[in-house]
């Protein structure tokens, strides 16, 4: 076998992980971009090091090692990503100014795509779904860098308290330890989980599509009466929330109003349903980037508008053209 034949060898192995590890870089650092980032390090190295990979564990362990690792280390900078609820209370529209805050401040949005790998099992879909929606990955920020890695191998992926001492270099009682004080910081930090970690039923799917109508019509009394009393919006990188759809539709009618006659583009993101956000554009025809929003659902009506603003980061990674032609007359 030629060199090069070898070589693209290793190369296709190692790529078949790459989705998988995304996912599990994502859950523990909460950037898209970091997480990404860690992936190629940890398959830089694995190429680095593949003939000292004696095959005493599975290659898929041996990459998680490595990846955990380059999580670990640069979860040492001490940065805690979160969403606008977990650093404030909701403020009053009346009250309302737009201040934002560094980018490495905020949770990150992250395509379905690349960190959902595709299985057949429709449970471990569901949990895989689950495990990456907004809530529970800002949940996993208030761990500690190494119970972060015990809960997201344990639970999330399903490996063997054995084999997560053995990945982590530590003992099966310290790993059950860690998960079990991870759990209950989980419970005390995580809110409700919304109920899309399933395919979306026909009601939801008739849910979003009149959410799609009253926001292209800018309708406040159709998107009101789709809104949870409580649902929240957020908007990073500022650090304004708002909850309650008065507030929301009020904010909407008067700091978002530029957003009148904007279009919605189909997309997913963190396990939930997630639209492409265009606005008319002010300079010509057609409409022009203004956010990635994900959706959350919970009984029937929408809980939570997730608009991450910050277009010439989000819409490349979700792979969104930078502008949308006029409707046709």
């Amino acid at each position: 076998m030629s060199d090069l034949t070898v070589t693209a060898d290793i190369d296709s192995r190692l790529e078949g992980h790459r989705v998988e590890l995304t996912g599990y870089c994502y859950r523990m650092l909460g950037s898209a971009f970091e997480a990404e980032d860690a992936v190629q390090d940890t398959l830089v190295r694995a190429w680095r090091n593949f003939d000292k990979f004696e095959g005493r564990s599975s290659l898929r362990s041996w990459l998680y090692r490595i990846a955990t690792n380059v999580c670990l280390d640069m979860l040492n900078a001490g940065n805690k990503r979160a969403r606008p609820v977990d650093l404030t209370g909701p403020t009053p529209l009346a009250q309302a100014a737009l201040n934002p805050l560094p980018e490495n401040a905020w949770l990150e949005p992250m395509p379905d795509g690349r960190i959902l790998p595709s299985v057949a099992d429709p449970a471990e879909a569901a949990v895989a779904r689950e495990s990456v929606r907004l809530a529970f990955v800002a949940a996993l920020q208030h761990l500690p860098p190494k119970q972060r890695a015990v809960l997201i191998l344990r639970e999330v992926l399903a490996w063997k308290a054995s084999e997560v001492a053995e990945l982590l270099e530590t003992s099966v009682a310290s790993v059950n330890s860690a998960l079990q004080r991870a759990r209950a910081t989980l419970t005390e930090t995580e809110g409700r989980a919304p109920d899309t970690a399933n395919r979306l039923n026909e009601e939801q799917r008739k849910l979003l599509e009149r959410y799609v109508a009253a926001f292209e019509g800018y309708d406040m009394a159709a998107l009101t009466a789709l809104l949870h009393e409580d649902a929240v919006m957020t908007m990073p990188p500022f650090d304004l929330w708002l909850q309650g759809h008065d507030d929301i539709t009020g904010f909407m009618l008067s700091f978002g109003a530029s957003c009148a006659g904007s279009r919605l583009v189909a997309t997913e993101a963190n396990g939930t349903p997630a639209f492409a956000h265009y606005k008319p554009n002010p300079d010509g025809p057609g409409f022009v980037p203004w956010a990635v929003q994900v959706i959350d659902i919970e009984d029937g009506a929408i809980t939570g508008m997730h608009c991450f603003l910050d277009t010439p980061r989000w819409f490349p990674l979700f792979g969104l053209p930078d502008h949308l032609d006029a409707d046709p007359a």
